[in-house]
Parts: C-alpha cells; structure tokens; sequence
C-alpha cells in the first residue's frame, strides 16, 4: 500500500532521465524554429509549476526580433566583462570560455520575469517570506528546463546582466522583476555533464556532504534511529546508474 498511485518503471526512468541529462546549454544551437505547438506544450509545462499562494507570479516575453536580441547580448557582454575582473587564477582563464552566444543563435529567446504585485499585498505566504514569488517561478524555469530537455531541445539560463538594461530594452515596467533570459531551441548536442563541471570550473558536491540529521551540522546518524542505513543507502547510489528504484 502507498505506491498505488506511482508512475509505471518506463514513465519513472523518463522523468530522472530528464532530470540527470538536462544542461545549461550555452552554444551548439541550430537555430531550426520550434513548431508553435510545442512551443505551447513548453509554455503549459512551466506555467504548471507549483507557486506559493497559486499566486503564478510569471510572464513568458518571447523574443526573436535580431535588434532585440542583439540589444540583450550586448548587455549581457558588458555584464560579462565587467564581472571577470573579481575571478582570479585558473577562474579567471576559464571565464573568457562561458559563452553567451545562445542569445543570438537559440531559435528563441524567452525573458521571464516576476511580477511582485500579482494577486495583491497578502498572498498566501508570501506575507511571511516575500521572497516566495522568486522560489516559486524558479520551479517555472525547471518545468520548461525538463520539458524541452524531453522534447530533445536545449535551453540555456542567462541571468548576468542589469535588470533596468533589460527592463529598457523590452520595455518592463519599472517593478517587473526580469529574472532570466532563457534560450530555447535545438541544439547538436548535448554535453555528458554540466558545461562549468566540464571545464574544470567546479565538481558536484557529493550528496553525503550536503545532508544533516535532524539539526545543522550533526552529518552522523543515531545508528539506532530512523536514519539507519540511509548512508549505505546514498553509497549504493552513487555506484549505479541514476534513476527510479
């Protein structure tokens, strides 16, 4: 009992699947226009995200006019350029190698912004926390992230740059909130990992590093408790391919 309501094995490997190949996709698009269809089926996909308070805090601003596009790259490199100068080392060689140019190459360029208005002053815990509008459309930009890495497409996250050069350029009301330009399209192919992973910028933490029991910081469970075994668990793991057990 418990497990009736489960996703079939096949339906279970395609949703971590999603999950595992998903990249920030930053180059390699092709530039071959999405289907209106899909492109809807994107939309739907983010726009079902769970939100704090159903306030669905989101607006989708498709792009594809060159000036625009071009307007936002350059924004982008100013933003780019200026923020190289605080990486020192080997950081500071590898940074010059994070491209920008799914901006002009992705078949299309979604802003997404954050209305910090929407559904009035006392949505349902947002009174608490009124950062909960931001929480709540990152969820969004998962959806479509894990949607169009389903539907084969790429999609890179752009989020260096000024919001008042963004909000000029798409003529955002002063308290939109721009929080990404998402770049969507098919691509050649997809990288084995994360793009920073594969240039030495960073590795993955690992897993048994980043859990506590049941205060900060106690990293050891009571090997009588309820956590038992959960570390042989995390091992196990990490030894075989990810996915549904």
């Amino acid at each position: 009992m418990g497990l009736e309501h489960r996703f079939s094995e096949a339906a279970r490997k395609a949703v971590y699947e999603a999950i595992y190949r998903r990249r920030d996709m930053r180059e390699g698009f092709t530039g071959e226009p999405i289907k209106h269809a899909t492109l809807v089926h994107l939309l739907q996909a983010a726009h079902h995200a769970p939100s704090v308070g159903f306030m669905q805090p989101w607006n989708f601003v498709l792009i594809q006019s060159t000036e625009k596009r071009e307007a936002l790259w350059r924004v982008v490199d100013k933003e780019r350029r200026s923020a190289a100068v605080v990486f020192e080392g080997e950081q500071a060689e590898q940074f010059p190698t994070i491209k920008i140019e799914a901006l002009r190459e992705a078949s299309v360029v979604i802003c997404m912004t954050v209305d910090p208005s929407r559904k009035g002053p006392h949505v349902l815990g947002r009174n608490s926390d009124e950062q909960t509008d931001l929480y709540s459309a990152a969820g969004a930009v998962q959806n479509l992230w894990l949607a169009a890495r389903a539907e084969g497409m790429g999609m890179g996250w752009v989020s260096f740059y000024k919001k008042p050069d963004v909000r000029q350029i798409l003529n955002l009301p002063p308290h939109i909130n721009p929080i990404g330009l998402l770049c969507l399209g098919p691509v050649t192919a997809f990288p084995d990992q994360p793009v920073l992973e594969e240039i030495g910028w960073g590795e993955r933490t690992p897993l048994e590093e980043l859990i506590y029991f049941e205060e900060w910081g106690e990293s050891t469970p009571d090997p009588n408790g309820p956590w038992q075994g959960l570390a042989e668990a995390i091992t196990d793991n990490v030894f075989r391919s990810p996915g549904p057990p």
